[in-house]
């Protein structure tokens, strides 16, 4: 059975490569590898996610939940240097490559570490939980991702999650308006949706 991304160990052969990406303004070198999400350029979602994310109001740490090779949390990192990123994955190989990311793009107000899920996050009163979620891993993983990234947040502080209309949007719109009370379409283009959720 071939493994994907939301394996520990991933068993495909190595197959790195390096390319340049501009997020946010500015020019990033990613180093990619089999056995990761969207190994050739960042994904369409998360270049979405990317560009439509707003600062929150309040001070506090950001968690980029399933945090792949880094894009998502190098390219917020990098404009507030003094707010620290956590970045998680349960991918080894991801974790390795988002931490040689760090170091090849200069951005060290960062903490990467394994979590399958939150499981391993102790940190409490995030300014921002943001989320690609697995969507192969199933709904119970997303939902869970979902409810326990919510459950970190600080008060005043936002969910953002990116998720296609066809992949669940609906049902996870409805699931973080169930926990905020109310659950906003930040942005939506080629069927991808932005959610924000304030806690």
């Amino acid at each position: 059975m071939a493994d994907h991304y939301f394996s520990n160990k991933p068993n495909s052969e190595h197959r790195l490569q390096q390319f340049d990406f501009v997020l946010r303004d500015r020019t990033y070198r990613f180093e990619t590898d089999a056995g990761v999400f969207s190994k050739s350029e960042v994904d369409f979602g998360s270049r979405l996610l990317i560009e439509t994310f707003e600062w929150p109001e309040v001070e506090g740490p950001i968690l980029d939940a399933g945090c792949g090779y880094g894009p998502i949390g190098l390219s917020i990192a990098s404009e507030q240097p003094n707010r620290t990123i956590h970045m998680i994955d349960v991918n080894e190989r991801a974790l390795d490559l988002a931490s040689k990311n760090a170091k090849r793009n200069g951005v060290e107000n960062v903490q990467i570490y394994k979590s399958d899920r939150l499981q391993n996050v102790s940190e409490e009163g995030f300014a921002a939980v943001l989320t690609n979620p697995p969507i192969r891993a199933g709904k119970e993983v997303v939902f869970d991702i979902i409810q326990t990234g919510f459950a970190k947040l600080r008060e005043g502080g936002e969910l953002w999650v990116v998720i296609q209309k066809k992949q669940g949007a609906p049902s996870v719109m409805k699931e973080m308006e169930r926990l905020a009370g109310s659950c906003d379409i930040a942005a939506k283009s080629k069927g991808y949706f932005i959610l924000r959720a304030k806690k």
